[in-house]
């Protein structure tokens, strides 16, 4: 079996000591069960497979793309299963498990400097105006992940397993937004088989701007770019919930003492909304949300080193 292969079919397990008394049922899926510890790797599969099939990709070719750290990881891990290069332009503003990882798998890694270690619209600018630098050289194909159509795709399956381990009995999909192919991709899905289903976007307090707000630093790793992304697709959501840096990272500590899941800070970002949706929906209701990496890509963040 080819390590790809490996990718999807994660487990689902329901939330039991976080989640208060009289709410909905919280289930979560472990996405850290995938190759790289992140959900990603659904989406570089299919980006490169794709990119390959109609010849933007060609044998022997580059892959450049501007990451945080998840995508670039799962960007090489697809690469070096199938024998590419892969350049990404990330930053310090990310933790240094992510950089070493996709080194590791080797990414050749140009490092853009952030403002004090946090997400800012400018940083963000300042990565994806680099990337496009080094996607002129020849040979090269650009994923371009806040743009790739594809990358919607890629999580397809996500939402088929999440409709198939729930056996359709799901009232909310709560999810955080960075891109948004991940919840655009699982929103399409659940929306097909069931149009009632409730899609819920989560975005940092600090940089609330689907809600119309202004971008904002923050410390939310992977999500809340400081600009509506361009896959965003406002008809798929039904409610966009803020949750502030300090309670994302307080509930990822609890999900690891009290839950024995050990995630990273949008995971608990994800929990903290998706709470606040099962308390209104009450007990005969289920809400899922995901667990989208595994909490040992932030062991060198404040996260869970508190003073």
């Amino acid at each position: 079996m080819d390590v790809l292969a490996a990718i999807g079919h994660t487990s689902m397990v329901r939330l039991r000591r976080v989640v208060p008394p009289h709410c909905a049922g919280v289930y979560a899926k472990l996405e850290w069960e995938n190759p790289t510890g992140s959900m990603k790797d659904r989406m570089a599969e299919t980006v490169i497979s794709r990119a390959e099939a109609d010849g933007r990709l060609t044998p022997g070719g580059t892959i450049v793309e501007y990451t945080g750290g998840s995508t670039g990881t799962s960007l090489a891990l697809v690469c070096a299963a199938k024998g590419y290069r892969v350049r990404i332009v990330t930053s310090d503003a990310f933790s240094q498990e992510k950089r070493d990882h996709m080194a590791a798998l080797g990414a050749e890694l140009t490092l853009v400097p952030s403002e004090g270690g946090r997400t800012t619209k400018k940083l963000i600018l300042e990565m994806i105006e680099t990337a496009r630098a080094l996607s002129l050289e020849p040979g090269t194909y650009w994923t371009d992940q806040l743009n790739n159509h594809d990358a919607i795709a890629g999580y397809h399956a996500l939402g088929e397993e999440i409709w198939e381990e729930t056996s359709g009995a799901i009232d909310a999909f709560v999810h955080c937004v960075g891109t948004a192919a991940s919840l655009r991709g699982v929103a399409t899905v659940l929306k097909r088989h069931k149009p009632g289903v409730r899609i819920v976007a989560v975005e940092p307090a600090e940089s609330s701007v689907l809600l119309g707000g202004q971008a904002g630093p923050h410390k939310i790793e992977g999500v809340g770019i400081g600009c509506v992304p361009p896959l965003w697709e406002p008809a798929l959501v039904d409610e966009i919930l803020p949750v502030a840096t300090d309670e994302a990272k307080e509930m990822t500590r609890r999900l690891a003492r009290e839950e024995a899941l050990f995630a990273g800070t949008s995971s608990g970002a994800n929990v903290v909304a998706a709470i606040r949706v099962a308390e209104r929906l009450g007990p005969d209701a289920r809400v899922v949300t995901l667990m989208a990496n595994t909490g040992l890509k932030y062991l060198s963040t404040d996260v869970y080193r508190r003073a």
